[in-house]
């Protein structure tokens, strides 16, 4: 019997190793022009991910940079800034909306929005309430009607 143990215990302890290689990679680029011809854009702006994914920030075009915006990240997790011109690589794992920003286009609308997990994000009222100008508080509206929908 305690063989079976042991060996249960075993199993159990490789499944959680290998969990990590189960995560997905996602690609977020950095664009002058989407494909839907809207200007200064994430795309896609908006990613349903499961925790512990990551998301690459990709600068396709110059100029760009990527910040969290912090003050409506969700509880625990951690800020992360981009350089201007340089990709992001960030692995999400603490359930719940985070909502970036480039800084040199944030006038233009460039914003997007991450969703980690299933279901309305805990923190989405905080999202709800960042100070944004009005092209981008009106993106990032478009992008928080997707993570409340089913």
């Amino acid at each position: 019997m305690k063989a079976i143990g042991k060996q249960l215990a075993g199993a159990a302890l490789l499944a959680m190793l290998a969990a990590p290689a189960f995560a997905a990679e996602h690609e977020i680029k950095m664009l002058n022009k989407g494909s839907d011809g809207e200007t200064m854009v994430f795309e896609p702006s908006f990613l349903r991910i499961a925790p512990g994914d990551t998301v690459v920030f990709v600068p396709t075009d110059k100029s760009h940079q990527v910040d969290a915006v912090k003050e409506a990240l969700p509880e625990g997790a951690e800020e992360f800034k981009g350089k201007l011109n340089q990709a992001v690589s960030v692995t999400l794992t603490i359930p719940g909306a985070y909502p970036v920003k480039c800084i040199p286009h944030l006038g233009m609308g460039m914003v997007g929005l991450i969703v980690v997990g299933d279901g309305v994000p805990d923190n989405l009222e905080q999202v709800k309430s960042i100070r944004l100008p009005k092209k981008s508080k009106d993106r990032l509206a478009a992008d928080i009607a997707k993570a409340e929908a089913p």
